[in-house]
């Protein structure tokens, strides 16, 4: 395999990138069009055999997942924010000073780097983690292991939760929603939204511009009502995959070995998170009044779409869920840096 030439390997890497996410996506696991490629670019990469993602193909898709996030900032979610905002403050600072926490002894004990293992713990999207993980110096490979263990986890307990409370589960993806063509002067706007915000970000000094600069200018065309923006899944599957491949191609035999030792301390983290963000769900139910189902998934350090997933098939509050994950995943990014920093320096001084 590692003889093969490029376009051969790349050709190997697309064929089994679509058969396992496909697969995934079939058995309804998170974030399978993502993990499938980057499970194929990882096993190709430990081979010898890894395909390197050209940056400007890379920051591409940082523009597009600006905008998946821009799509959920909405208007109502800010009026949801004001209107209870000493909660919704309790509740942002409480998920994100347990997953910092959790990133600390995770370092403290040698488990992880120390950036890497407070981006590992880090809530919030795991696709925009792990590329501002990135950014920051972290190993991105077990920011991507932590992220997608705790994500799988977060989804299969806040799935019995759903199904207890209502006895719905996760519903499958719609097929057909790959067929329907998009609108195409929204899908137009929506491609210059994103060729501006990645110019602009080509010309300021600015971490993660790639991504930010869309973001903000999305959420603010968005919310105007200039733009609607319009991601058919036929665009956002090949975004995830270039993110999979990216991170996938930089796996190794030693940082896989490294991985398998650490799992059980990861595993345990990962536990002590989801258990801590649920007690704090247990609060918002006996002092807030908040349904079971809707202060769980508010609170849940699972990935946002899986989150409205499950919270839009079991009736919960879905303006206070995604309210409270917004708040907490613009809190990270804006504080994420610093905190790795400062987590960083307090190992260091020990």
């Amino acid at each position: 395999m590692n003889r093969a030439p490029a376009p051969v390997r790349w050709a190997w890497l697309i064929a089994f990138s679509v058969l396992l996410g496909a697969s995934l996506a079939w058995l309804r696991v998170p974030a399978a069009l993502l993990l499938g490629p980057l499970v194929v670019a990882a096993v190709m990469a430990i081979c010898g055999a890894a395909c390197v993602v050209p940056a400007r193909l890379f920051k591409a898709t940082h523009a597009v997942v600006g905008l998946l996030i821009a799509r959920s900032l909405s208007a109502g979610t800010l009026v949801e924010l004001l209107k209870d905002w000493p909660l919704f403050l309790a509740g942002v600072l409480f998920v994100v000073a347990a997953s910092s926490g959790i990133g600390w002894l995770l370092a403290r004990w040698a488990v992880l780097p120390g950036t890497t293992a407070v981006w590992g713990a880090a809530p919030g999207a795991a696709t925009a983690m792990i590329i501002m993980a990135g950014s920051q110096g972290a190993d991105v490979r077990l920011v991507a292991f932590m992220q997608y263990l705790r994500l799988v986890m977060a989804v299969v307990v806040a799935t019995i939760v759903a199904g207890w409370w209502t006895g719905l589960g996760v519903p499958a993806a719609n097929p057909a929603s790959w067929l329907v063509l998009p609108d195409l002067t929204a899908f137009a706007a929506t491609l210059l939204v994103a060729a501006v915000g990645l110019f602009i970000a080509a010309r300021v000094s600015l971490p993660m511009g790639s991504l930010l600069i869309p973001m903000m200018l999305g959420a603010v065309m968005g919310n105007s009502g200039l733009v609607t923006i319009e991601l058919p899944p036929w665009l956002l599957a090949p975004t995830y995959a270039v993110v999979g491949w990216q991170v996938g191609s930089r796996f190794d035999r030693p940082i896989v070995l490294h991985a398998m030792r650490a799992l059980p301390g990861l595993l345990a983290g990962t536990v002590a998170l989801v258990a801590l963000c649920a007690g704090f769900a247990a609060l918002l139910v006996v002092f807030a009044g908040i349904d079971p189902l809707t202060a769980y998934l508010a609170t849940s350090p699972g990935g946002i779409d899986s989150v409205a997933i499950i919270g839009m098939a079991g009736g919960a509050d879905m303006a206070f869920v995604m309210a409270m994950q917004t708040a907490r995943f613009l809190f990270v990014m804006a504080t994420g840096p610093w905190i790795a920093r400062a987590v960083a320096n307090s190992i260091a001084r020990r």
